[in-house]
């Protein structure tokens, strides 16, 4: 049985992003919330980055002016391999059902990171193209947003220009510098046909990963907090090293694996790998 209505599909393929409401039970949510708190708890104790992940990079990155007395934990690198909780929810969950109405019966896991905006937080998501960051051997993949908390116009939400996945792929390198993002000539004419994507706790927004998006900071009183999985046909396979690794990468989660890869016709440049905690300090490099 399709998870997606004949109107939905047709509606993705031609804005590049679906917004789908209650898909995270309201058990599992009070969870993952609950796990998150007790993260931004433990941040109290840390003034810059730590943790370590698989590349052994920071798994916990805290935005600039995190105190004890104001923490603002702002990313978790793979929380699937901290908690059993957020690894059940991303092999399993409604928008998977929904993935297969688009990529097909197979499909396999890329990588999850959470992202959060306390109230007040400074930080801004710069518009950019998810594929400049991890070039495969098609286009045929899809990063699903789960909202953890209730996201509003105020609290900094994700804002997407509908078709931009039918479009060319943006340079994200800029006078030598790899920022992840386009320029600011691109970004100011997409603005203009942006569509902000809001909604309640337990909500899901599917984006292409060629679709340009950023985000505002959060000026309200509510913190925004969002679970972001990436997920890819089956036979899409990895130019570059995973930018965001983990023992589960690449694991099938719908279907079964083929054995075969396919390739799409495009051109760009391989982009830098991270050294620090997250992609948030590449794009403050373009200040």
């Amino acid at each position: 049985m399709a998870a997606l209505s004949t109107s939905q599909v047709k509606q993705f393929s031609q804005d590049g992003f679906l917004f789908l409401a209650n898909v995270i039970p309201t058990d599992k949510l009070h969870k993952m919330q609950n796990e998150f708190e007790q993260w931004k708890k433990e941040s109290r104790d840390y003034s810059e980055p730590y943790g370590k992940t698989l590349d052994n990079r920071p798994r916990f990155d805290i935005e600039p002016g995190h105190s004890a007395e104001k923490p603002a934990l702002r990313r978790i690198a793979s929380p699937i391999e901290i908690s059993e909780t957020y690894l059940d929810f991303m092999r399993n969950n409604r928008a998977l059902d929904a993935l297969v109405d688009i990529l097909g019966p197979n499909i396999k896991f890329e990588n999850a990171k959470i992202n959060s905006k306390q109230p007040g937080a400074t930080t801004q998501i710069k518009y950019h193209q998810d594929f400049l960051f991890e070039p495969h051997t098609n286009d045929d993949m899809i990063t699903v947003l789960f909202f953890i908390d209730e996201v509003t116009l105020e609290n900094g939400p994700l804002e997407v220009v509908p078709g931009t996945h039918k479009g060319p792929l943006y340079e994200h390198w800029h006078d030598g510098v790899f920022t992840g993002a386009v320029s600011e000539k691109v970004a100011s004419e997409m603005k203009m046909h942006a569509v902000s994507c809001y909604g309640s706790a337990g909500s899901a927004c599917l984006m292409h990963t060629r679709v340009l998006h950023g985000s505002a900071p959060n000026i309200s009183e509510k913190p925004r907090t969002i679970f972001i999985c990436e997920y890819t046909a089956e036979d899409a396979y990895p130019l570059q090293a995973n930018h965001i690794p983990s023992e589960y990468m690449y694991e099938i989660v719908r279907g079964k694996s083929t054995g075969r890869v396919r390739c799409s016709d495009y051109e760009m440049a391989f982009p830098e790998m991270p050294k620090g905690a997250s992609f948030f300090e590449q794009q403050a490099r373009a200040n």
